[in-house]
């Protein structure tokens, strides 16, 4: 390229027009064409340059490096010029200067620079003009720049509060979640509950993002007015925010709280990016706007007008702190750390009862909650050591109110129940021999109930306590039943001489038709014990116990752990049912098995971990955390023993709650009620003749099963006509099902059952000695007989009549919720029931 070509592309190509023909002549003698190749530093910062530099070809890049963050680089193209300004004032180079690709420059010495300087004085009047135009320039930027951080100072989010704390499968993904969203530009839906920080999620999505430069505002969706004037503007007026923000982020904070007419100018900004300032009534609507805002949203729900017609780019779904139990010991932590850094205290400790505490809170107000409760539990241990459970009082479950932890409140009952006394040395060391005991006697001995001492203990000791004990300790007999023991025991010989998988449960037709077949064998039963008179044959009692154990063995050794005794025994259904009703339940907190366990050692059973004790795992496959009804439980305390977290725990609770809060019923289970209550009455058939003067006929054997088949039935039926006598009076409006009232009978149910055999045991407890002896062929004269009054007796069936009569009218009342007067019908029929039972059982 000749000179006067040179000339010409110095005038074309760069920002030297404006010279004469002289000065360029002059430039274009004295440039010197160079080769560069890609990637070389061509200029350092803050060094005085000797040479200016104009492009010719290629691409460069200049850059100034920033200790507080990425630096700035702008790209140079053919016809850049170098140090202009630098070598005409003397000053050092404001930016280093590297090539991207091969690049060709044309140089001139500041030598040769500074004569043609010093001969045509225009060239440093140009470089005046260039900079004060670029001074006006960035004056008016400074005027703007001050003006739009004046209008959105108000609403500025300066920076992120903190990031995602913790190392849960939640946390993780929602940090990939965050670390996505901020890899473009499309809108965003942060949702979640309160008080889970999405502002701040929105936030590091901003700050996260190549736009993190640019401004970010927040705007609370619940202030804004209706027009929405503040956002988009008026015509003729001020600007909007959406205008003075540019390239920056705009969070719409509750987004579910737009009026409707913004709501729709929302689905229009991102539909097509576009807005329309507000304007004045019966002027023509004004020209739309383009934004190029970033629209970032928080909600506390789903709205569909966005998710229906996919607006959204990113929707981010903040989970609950309650199902991040994992994290909280990370989040405690954390705010730990910053309130003692900003008050100069020792960081403290949390004791490990002080965070199953914690785990087993659902925080409501998840982490806004939770960091409140964490300042005030430091405030009120002044200075102390290590934080414990009693600063934190705050954490409580509604559901779990009423509740006493009876292994906290005595040590020594927690220690008993974890140790090998429990339950197996007393199986295994007392009531296997016990049991076989009493069958041979029953089988071999005398065969009436006063020559019979095992006779005697199943009718008139057995009955009688199971069923007082039932309102203290649920369904704890089956923690010691003969049945499983010797079921167990086959189970264990059969696998050591015939190894093998044991069957997994047919659950699904287990819970199908296993109550109706415990319902079956129980009608069997009482059939059998009335028509074959079972109370007071020895050897029948023993072949229906026989029976029973035999249903146990045959399931034990076809199928895992327990399974006769979860869905078939007739004993454990009826122990199930009363059990509902029990003050102490056996449950483990949520918080704590989500948070810290991994292996569920207490429902699949595992090695010894920490505390926990080597065991096969809960033989019911109920596992503590998921209990919500105690007929699903037999207080075997297998989870006790393998859980090294000490989630579990043994309460003390209000009798029945979980009837009226977390109780699902069964049809099964209602028909198992009514007929355990219809045995009363056929146990009663001698004294229905004796008090209402009927002559049943009961020595013949068809008339009398048909009557027992009818006594049977006769509380559901009245129970079932009072439930649609009320369906009858309410037709306003709906009722609760019979399914769901009909559990308001259980009480009565055990207390008429407990009421019947009163008599039987505190009349024949007391004959223990004289029976014994003559169990074995020993005279029985002269020997102690305890006695109790008939007075006595009477007074106590009456007391527990009455007691459960009333017990059910409050657990009806409970479970309906409804006024006294719209279930009157059944409370009549718990009435008329309950002095029934009390005219056979008592009489008048």
């Amino acid at each position: 390229m000749n000179q006067a070509e040179k000339v010409v592309w110095l005038r074309e190509q760069t920002s030297l027009s404006a010279l004469s023909d002289g000065v360029l002549d002059a430039m274009a003698a004295a440039m010197q064409e160079e080769s560069v190749q890609e990637n070389r530093r061509l200029v350092l910062e803050d060094t005085f340059p000797d040479t200016l530099y104009i492009l010719k070809t290629g691409r460069m890049e200049s850059y100034r490096t920033s200790k507080t963050g990425l630096a700035n680089a702008v790209s140079l193209l053919p016809g850049s010029i170098l140090h202009l300004k630098e070598l005409t004032l003397e000053q050092p180079a404001e930016q280093t200067v590297i090539t991207l690709t091969n690049c060709v420059v044309w140089t001139i010495s500041k030598a040769d620079f500074l004569a043609i300087v010093q001969q045509y004085p225009e060239l440093t009047q140009t470089l005046s003009r260039q900079l004060a135009t670029a001074l006006d320039e960035v004056s008016a930027q400074l005027t703007y720049e001050r003006a739009r951080q004046t209008a959105l100072r108000p609403y500025l989010v300066p920076k992120v509060r903190r990031g995602i704390v913790g190392s849960s499968r939640y946390a993780t993904r929602l940090r990939q979640e965050i670390k996505k969203a901020a890899n473009d530009r499309r809108s965003v839906l942060v949702f979640g509950e309160p008080g889970l920080g999405k502002d701040n999620a929105t936030a590091l999505i901003h700050f996260g993002s190549r736009y993190r430069q640019e401004p970010m505002i927040k705007i609370d969706c619940d202030t804004l007015q209706t027009s929405g004037s503040e956002l988009f503007g008026r015509v003729g007026g001020k600007p909007g925010l959406l205008e003075w923000l540019g390239e920056g982020t705009l969070l719409l904070n509750n987004v579910q709280e737009l009026a409707p007419d913004l709501q729709t100018k929302l689905v229009r900004l991102l539909e097509t990016g576009e807005y329309e300032p507000i304007g004045r009534e019966g002027e023509p609507p004004p020209a739309p706007r383009e934004s190029q805002a970033r629209l970032v949203m928080t909600s506390e729900k789903v709205l569909p007008a966005l998710e229906r017609k996919k607006l959204v780019g990113h929707i981010i779904r903040v989970p609950p702190l309650r199902v991040r139990k994992a994290d909280i010991l990370s989040q405690v932590e954390y705010y730990l750390s910053l309130y003692c850094r900003a008050r100069g205290l020792v960081k403290p400790t949390v004791t490990p009862e002080a965070l199953r505490r914690l785990q087993g809170y659902d925080f409501p107000g998840n982490l806004t909650e939770l960091e409140n409760l964490v300042e005030r539990a430091l405030l009120q241990s002044n200075g102390a050591a290590a934080l414990t459970e009693e600063v934190f009082w705050a954490a409580s479950v509604k559901t779990r109110r009423f509740r006493v932890n009876l292994l906290n409140a005595a040590p020594k009952l927690r220690q008993f129940l974890r140790s090998p006394w429990y339950p197996d040395r007393i199986n295994y060391g007392f009531t296997l021999g016990f049991f076989a005991v009493v069958v041979a006697v029953l089988m071999l001995g005398p065969q009436s109930r006063d020559r019979n001492i095992a006779l005697n203990f199943f009718w008139a000791w057995w009955w009688m306590l199971i069923l007082a004990a039932f309102p203290f300790v649920g369904r704890l007999w089956c923690s010691v039943c003969p049945f499983m023991i010797y079921g167990e025991l086959a189970q264990k010989v059969s696998l050591w001489l015939y190894p093998r998988q044991l069957l997994p449960w047919p659950r699904q037709q287990a819970e199908k038709w296993g109550g109706w077949f415990l319902f079956g064998m129980f009608t069997l039963i009482l059939l059998w014990e009335e028509l074959w008179n079972l109370e007071d044959t020895a050897y029948l009692s023993g072949c229906l116990l026989l029976l029973i154990t035999a249903g146990a063995v045959i399931c034990s050794m076809l199928f895992e752990r327990r399974f006769w005794c979860r869905y078939l025994c007739p004993i454990g259904g009826m122990n199930g049912l009363f059990a509902k009703l029990s003050m102490v339940e056996l449950r483990a907190q949520q918080g704590i098995c989500s948070a810290t366990c991994t292996t569920y050692q207490c429902y699949k059973g595992g090695p010894q971990k920490g505390e926990g004790q080597e065991t096969g795992g809960c033989p019911l496959y109920s596992h503590p955390a998921q209990l919500e009804d105690n007929r699903d439980c037999v207080l075997c305390m297998t989870c006790l023993k393998a859980c090294p977290h000490r989630s579990v725990e043994l309460n003390l609770r209000p009798p029945g709650i979980e009837l009226w809060t977390t109780h699902q019923p069964m049809y099964a289970e209602i028909c198992l009620l009514f007929l355990l209550l219809g045995a009363v009455f056929l146990h009663r058939l001698p004294e229905l003749e004796e008090q209402f003067g009927w002559q049943l006929h009961l020595e013949n054997f068809g008339i009398h099963a048909g009557v027992s088949l009818v006594v049977l039935l006769i509380p559901g039926a009245i129970a079932i006509a009072a439930h649609s006598l009320i369906r009858l009076l309410q037709r306003s409006y709906k009722p609760r099902p019979f399914l769901e009232l009909a559990y308001g009978y259980l009480p009565l149910v055990l207390g008429a059952s407990l009421a019947h055999y009163l008599k039987l045991g505190l009349t024949e407890t007391g004959q223990v000695i004289p029976v014994t002896f003559a169990t074995f062929g020993f005279g029985t004269a002269n020997l102690p007989i305890a006695t109790v009054d008939p007075a006595v007796i009477a007074f106590l069936q009456s007391v527990t009549l009455i007691f459960s009569f009333w017990c059910s009218v409050i657990l009806t009342q409970k479970l309906a919720r409804q006024s006294l007067l719209n279930l009157l019908p059944q409370h009549l029929a718990l009435l008329a029931i309950g002095s029934f039972a009390w005219k056979v059982i008592v009489g008048w």
